[in-house]
């Protein structure tokens, strides 16, 4: 049974805990509000380059001579998996689900006979998957030293992805990250980059009827637009993993800061029972030797 020393030691450990958890939630806060401006500020254009695209792509997809980064190498043997998380934990089971997405991707690939590749681009990420595919993780990218994301930073992620493709690494690209709604909800998502999968149905709104005449062609600009279209979806997918991480931490840490408040009230009234109990057992010992003289 604990002393009083021991429960005023752990009323007190927890207090201190309960005020790092709540400035830790009130950070979190801030650094919400901007990510989630950025992700929200980034999907109109992601959603209108794709928009040119599906129009460029329906005319091109059955054309031979079509980008590889479209049409592919029309094989599946080899997997690439960009398995995007953050750098630091306390946000709850933002980075778990989105590593155990991924490995249960790896492991159906694996089972059918596939060849599975890993790039991690996040510590929690590599730290996570890196038990059970040490060997499949062929690049880790750490962005710990990066304060903002910005384009360029995807940019770098999303050339290094094309040029493992064009030395043929690998056939089928696929991102991994989490999609951000609200604070207490971010979803998993996985999404294939290359080759490019597009339809109508991917772009919102109406789509025009209208025909155009391209100069230069539909393949050339295709061939221009591809490469940025990665590269933007890399980026799309590390400011929603931003905000989406914020929002988990945001989270995470109201309800550790709950569950500190619930603690101190059950230890406190413990630690007051206790003290009760003593004092009425030195009063009774006071009155026993008072009789007895």
């Amino acid at each position: 049974m604990p002393s009083l020393k021991d429960l005023r030691t752990r009323i007190s450990t927890v207090k201190a805990t309960q005020k790092i958890t709540k400035a830790m939630q009130m950070v979190a806060a801030a650094k919400l509000r901007r990510a989630q401006a950025a992700a929200e500020a980034a999907r109109p254009y992601a959603a209108r380059l794709n928009s040119v695209l599906v129009n460029l792509a329906e005319s091109e997809i059955s054309n031979p001579s079509a980008p590889r980064l479209l049409a592919g190498t029309g094989t599946d043997k080899m997997h690439l998996l960009v398995v995007c998380t953050a750098e630091r934990g306390l946000c709850g089971g933002f980075n778990s689900s989105i590593a155990r997405l991924a490995r249960e991707k790896a492991l159906a690939l694996i089972a059918a006979g596939k060849t599975v590749k890993i790039i991690c681009v996040g510590k929690k990420g590599n730290d996570l998957l890196k038990r059970q595919f040490a060997k499949e993780i062929i690049e880790f990218v750490d962005l710990r030293s990066v304060r903002h994301i910005g384009f360029e930073n995807a940019d770098q992620i999303g050339r290094n992805i094309i040029a493992r493709f064009e030395n043929g690494e690998f056939d089928i690209a696929t991102l991994f990250f989490a999609r951000f709604r609200s604070v207490i909800q971010q979803i998993p998502t996985a999404q294939q980059i290359i080759p490019a999968v597009m339809s109508s149905r991917d772009v919102k709104g109406p789509i025009s009827q209208a025909v155009y005449d391209y100069e230069p062609d539909e393949a050339e600009i295709l061939s221009l637009l591809l490469p940025r279209n990665i590269s933007m979806q890399v980026f799309s997918a590390l400011i929603e993993n931003a905000a989406s991480e914020q929002g988990a931490r945001m989270s995470a840490m109201d309800n550790a800061t709950r569950n500190a408040g619930d603690m101190i009230r059950k230890q406190t009234i413990r630690y007051n029972r206790l003290r009760q109990a003593n004092i009425t057992k030195e009063l009774i010992e006071i009155i026993s030797g008072a009789e007895a003289l």
